[in-house]
């Protein structure tokens, strides 16, 4: 119980971090992992098909998961959009354990790529 109140609190301050420096607060986890998949895919702001959209937030869950030993980068395909392999199984969790998992690697997403601390 303790320790998800602490991940709710460190998940509250990088909402109000990111509002600050994109001028919009992300409305939830979803927002928080397009960010992260439209950042690294690296070819700016621009319009997004829905399915684009998806592919952004698959490249962001690749990502932070990459982290924990979950994923690699397999290619970056001509169109610039990075490829993951799947290298370790993932744990069967239920949904708001899968959420958890996913809030805190992108907490440390934030904290190893940026250098952020968010205590």
């Amino acid at each position: 119980m303790k320790k998800d109140l602490e991940l709710e609190k460190r998940w509250g301050k990088l909402l109000d971090g990111l509002k600050e420096t994109i001028g919009k607060k992300p409305a939830d986890l979803n927002g928080v992992l397009f960010l992260i998949g439209v950042q690294e895919l690296g070819q700016g702001t621009k319009t997004f098909s829905k399915e684009q959209k998806q592919d952004l937030l698959h490249i962001a869950v690749c990502k932070v998961l990459s982290l924990a030993g979950f994923y690699e980068l397999d290619f970056i395909d001509q169109d610039g959009w990075p490829h993951w392999n799947l290298i370790k199984e993932l744990p069967h969790f239920d949904l708001l354990d899968q959420e958890k998992l996913l809030k805190i690697q992108v907490l440390d997403y934030f904290e190893k790529e940026y250098q952020i601390e968010i205590n």
